[in-house]
Protein backbone atom coordinates (compact mmCIF):
# COMPACT_ATOMS: atom_id res chain seq x y z
CA UNK A 1 0.00 0.00 0.00
CA UNK A 2 1.89 3.03 1.23
CA UNK A 3 3.74 4.27 4.28
CA UNK A 4 3.05 6.46 7.29
CA UNK A 5 4.26 9.53 5.40
CA UNK A 6 1.35 9.13 2.94
CA UNK A 7 -1.16 9.70 5.72
CA UNK A 8 -2.14 13.21 6.74
CA UNK A 9 -4.51 11.78 9.34
CA UNK A 10 -3.34 9.40 12.08
CA UNK A 11 -5.60 8.43 14.98
CA UNK A 12 -3.97 7.15 18.21
CA UNK A 13 -5.61 4.34 20.15
CA UNK A 14 -4.67 2.14 23.09
CA UNK A 15 -5.50 -1.55 22.74
CA UNK A 16 -8.06 -2.48 25.38
CA UNK A 17 -8.45 -5.82 27.18
CA UNK A 18 -11.89 -6.54 25.69
CA UNK A 19 -10.42 -6.42 22.17
CA UNK A 20 -7.93 -9.25 22.85
CA UNK A 21 -8.03 -13.01 22.97
CA UNK A 22 -6.61 -15.16 25.78
CA UNK A 23 -3.09 -14.64 24.39
CA UNK A 24 -3.48 -10.84 24.79
CA UNK A 25 -3.43 -10.42 20.99
CA UNK A 26 -6.05 -8.30 19.26
CA UNK A 27 -8.80 -10.56 17.95
CA UNK A 28 -8.93 -10.25 14.14
CA UNK A 29 -12.44 -8.77 13.81
CA UNK A 30 -11.43 -5.84 16.03
CA UNK A 31 -9.20 -4.42 13.32
CA UNK A 32 -12.42 -3.47 11.52
CA UNK A 33 -13.57 -1.77 14.73
CA UNK A 34 -10.30 0.20 14.74
CA UNK A 35 -10.85 1.14 11.10
CA UNK A 36 -14.36 2.35 11.87
CA UNK A 37 -13.23 4.47 14.83
CA UNK A 38 -10.44 6.06 12.76
CA UNK A 39 -12.65 6.70 9.70
CA UNK A 40 -15.23 8.38 11.94
CA UNK A 41 -12.49 10.69 13.27
CA UNK A 42 -11.23 11.30 9.71
CA UNK A 43 -14.74 12.41 8.70
CA UNK A 44 -14.74 14.73 11.73
CA UNK A 45 -11.35 16.15 10.66
CA UNK A 46 -12.86 16.80 7.21
CA UNK A 47 -15.66 18.75 8.88
CA UNK A 48 -18.32 16.08 8.33
CA UNK A 49 -19.08 14.65 11.75
CA UNK A 50 -21.55 11.82 11.39
CA UNK A 51 -24.96 13.02 12.55
CA UNK A 52 -28.57 13.01 11.41
CA UNK A 53 -28.08 16.54 10.03
CA UNK A 54 -25.08 15.56 7.93
CA UNK A 55 -25.44 16.14 4.21
CA UNK A 56 -22.77 13.55 3.44
CA UNK A 57 -23.65 9.93 4.18
CA UNK A 58 -21.69 6.87 3.13
CA UNK A 59 -22.35 3.14 3.46
CA UNK A 60 -19.68 0.44 3.44
CA UNK A 61 -19.81 -1.75 0.34
CA UNK A 62 -16.45 -3.55 0.64
CA UNK A 63 -13.95 -4.16 3.43
CA UNK A 64 -10.52 -5.78 3.38
CA UNK A 65 -7.92 -6.32 6.10
CA UNK A 66 -4.44 -7.74 5.59
CA UNK A 67 -2.62 -8.83 8.74
CA UNK A 68 1.14 -8.26 9.03
CA UNK A 69 1.86 -8.48 12.78
CA UNK A 70 -0.27 -8.65 15.93
CA UNK A 71 -1.22 -5.74 18.14
CA UNK A 72 -1.25 -6.64 21.84
CA UNK A 73 -3.03 -5.59 24.99
CA UNK A 74 -2.20 -2.09 26.28
CA UNK A 75 -0.04 -1.12 23.28
CA UNK A 76 -0.43 2.30 21.71
CA UNK A 77 -1.21 2.06 18.02
CA UNK A 78 -1.94 4.62 15.32
CA UNK A 79 -4.44 4.17 12.51
CA UNK A 80 -3.64 6.03 9.30
CA UNK A 81 -6.62 7.00 7.13
CA UNK A 82 -6.57 8.52 3.66
CA UNK A 83 -8.78 8.68 0.62
CA UNK A 84 -7.09 6.53 -2.02
CA UNK A 85 -9.73 6.85 -4.77
CA UNK A 86 -12.63 9.18 -5.47
CA UNK A 87 -15.24 7.97 -7.91
CA UNK A 88 -18.53 9.52 -8.91
CA UNK A 89 -20.58 7.67 -6.28
CA UNK A 90 -17.97 5.79 -4.25
CA UNK A 91 -14.55 6.16 -2.69
CA UNK A 92 -11.82 3.87 -1.42
CA UNK A 93 -10.27 4.67 1.94
CA UNK A 94 -6.84 3.21 2.64
CA UNK A 95 -6.00 2.34 6.24
CA UNK A 96 -2.84 1.22 7.99
CA UNK A 97 -2.30 0.38 11.63
CA UNK A 98 1.13 1.11 13.13
CA UNK A 99 2.98 0.39 16.34
CA UNK A 100 6.15 2.46 16.65
CA UNK A 101 6.34 2.75 12.86
CA UNK A 102 5.84 -0.98 12.20
CA UNK A 103 2.90 -1.82 9.93
CA UNK A 104 0.59 -4.22 11.75
CA UNK A 105 -2.36 -4.19 9.40
CA UNK A 106 -3.34 -2.76 6.01
CA UNK A 107 -6.93 -2.28 5.02
CA UNK A 108 -9.15 -0.88 2.33
CA UNK A 109 -12.76 0.19 2.77
CA UNK A 110 -15.02 1.13 -0.14
CA UNK A 111 -17.83 3.50 0.70
CA UNK A 112 -20.75 4.48 -1.53
CA UNK A 113 -22.45 7.84 -1.12
CA UNK A 114 -26.04 7.14 -0.15
CA UNK A 115 -29.23 9.20 0.00
CA UNK A 116 -31.55 7.87 2.71
CA UNK A 117 -34.63 9.59 1.26
CA UNK A 118 -34.05 8.09 -2.19
CA UNK A 119 -32.71 4.78 -0.83
CA UNK A 120 -30.08 4.91 -3.57
CA UNK A 121 -26.47 5.77 -4.22
CA UNK A 122 -25.93 9.32 -5.43
CA UNK A 123 -22.92 11.33 -6.61
CA UNK A 124 -20.47 12.44 -3.93
CA UNK A 125 -21.03 16.17 -3.28
CA UNK A 126 -18.38 18.50 -4.65
CA UNK A 127 -17.96 20.15 -1.23
CA UNK A 128 -16.84 16.77 0.18
CA UNK A 129 -14.41 16.19 -2.71
CA UNK A 130 -12.97 19.68 -2.26
CA UNK A 131 -12.40 19.10 1.45
CA UNK A 132 -10.72 15.72 0.83
CA UNK A 133 -8.38 17.34 -1.72
CA UNK A 134 -7.50 20.06 0.82
CA UNK A 135 -6.73 17.58 3.60
CA UNK A 136 -4.88 14.76 1.88
CA UNK A 137 -1.10 14.87 1.55
CA UNK A 138 -1.24 12.31 -1.25
CA UNK A 139 -3.98 13.10 -3.78
CA UNK A 140 -6.49 10.30 -4.35
CA UNK A 141 -6.91 8.65 -7.73
CA UNK A 142 -9.81 10.43 -9.45
CA UNK A 143 -12.29 8.17 -11.27
CA UNK A 144 -15.19 10.51 -11.93
CA UNK A 145 -17.52 8.45 -14.09
CA UNK A 146 -20.64 6.42 -13.53
CA UNK A 147 -19.58 3.99 -10.82
CA UNK A 148 -21.52 2.23 -8.10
Amino acid sequence: MSGASDFTFLHPLRVRWAECDIQEIVYNVNYFLYFDVAVTEWFRALGFAQSSENLVEFVTVHARSDFRAPARYDEMIEIGVRCARLGTKSMDVALEIYRDGEVLNQGLMTYAHFDQALKATTPIPQMFIDRVMELERKAPLMERKSDG
